[in-house]
């Protein structure tokens, strides 16, 4: 196999052509990743998981998690843009709630990693 990048030969090529039928386009990866990023951070997280119990507006979320409506409603902007979360607003309320069942069992199954 042949790469300008690496200073290697595989070892076993059958396998590494295999593997590399499998692999996702780099585009896909590179979103994946990107989910991960969004994912990274532990106010998300804390969003996330009052979203999977209950839809909230941003100011009952804020008093939650001790923020400011400012830092919640950024926080929220991005989950929104990832489509992880959804909006409805509601008279002068936006309410939230986790965007699919996808994202409850993301949540779920992560958390179930750390405590093993």
């Amino acid at each position: 196999m042949e790469n300008i990048k690496t200073d290697c030969e595989a070892i076993n090529v059958e396998l590494v052509k295999e593997v590399k039928k499998k692999m996702p386009d780099l585009k896909d990866l590179y979103e994946l990743s990107d989910f991960f990023k969004v994912m990274g951070d532990s106010t998300r997280i804390q969003l996330l998981w009052a979203l999977e119990e209950s839809e909230m507006c941003v100011g009952d979320l804020a008093v939650l998690l001790d923020m400011t409506k400012s830092a919640i409603s950024h926080q929220l902007k991005v989950l929104r843009m990832s489509k992880l979360v959804r909006s409805e607003k509601r008279g002068k309320n936006v309410y939230y709630k986790l965007d699919d069942n996808h994202v409850k069992e993301i949540l779920k199954k992560s958390f179930e990693h750390i405590l093993e």
